[in-house]
């Protein structure tokens, strides 16, 4: 991806090594606006290794203003059966609260759909909490349709341990 700037000076590019600190922060404020300020487990060197390892499966484009971190959006490949092609499944989409209205978050999720269209893939889809209205209120601005017959499924834990010992 070729850096953008964005109209505000900020540029949206794709995530390198040394941003991993500012991705990392975001996808904490993320969790404490989802309401899961303890969940997050992830770790500077875990993103290390996970978006620049030698084998990278996970991906990120960022929003910089100014040398900080203000907007991430984390994706990685899926696929679909139906269509034979790959898609992309956003993780992680966050703007700091300071910096919303300024069109960081779309021009983040318009640069995944712009990876689509150059790749090929069918497909550009995430999840958002239901209660979430304000970004449920963004993502039909931006044309997206709800999977209202589709339920996320999760397996962790005890469980998938029982599960995998089943045989």
């Amino acid at each position: 991806m070729n850096p953008q700037t964005l109209a505000t000076g900020a540029v949206l590019r794709a995530a390198r090594q040394g941003d991993e600190p500012g991705i990392l922060a975001c996808v904490q404020a993320l969790a404490v606006y989802e309401r899961e300020p303890d969940a997050v487990e992830n770790t500077v060197e875990d993103l290390a290794q996970t978006l620049f390892g030698e084998h990278p499966n996970v991906f990120a484009h960022v929003v910089e203003l100014h040398g900080r971190i203000v907007g991430i959006a984390v994706y990685f490949l899926n696929y679909s059966t139906w269509t034979g092609r790959n898609g992309i499944w956003l993780e992680d989409l966050y703007v700091h609260d300071e910096f919303r209205g300024l069109g960081y978050g779309k021009a983040l999720i318009s640069s995944l759909a712009a990876v689509c269209l150059d790749k090929g893939y069918r497909r550009l889809e995430w999840t958002v909490l239901d209660w979430n209205a304000p970004s449920i209120a963004f993502y039909r601005s931006i044309g997206a349709e709800p999977m209202d017959e589709w339920t996320t499924q999760r397996i962790s834990g005890a469980a998938m341990a029982a599960l995998a010992h089943q045989g």
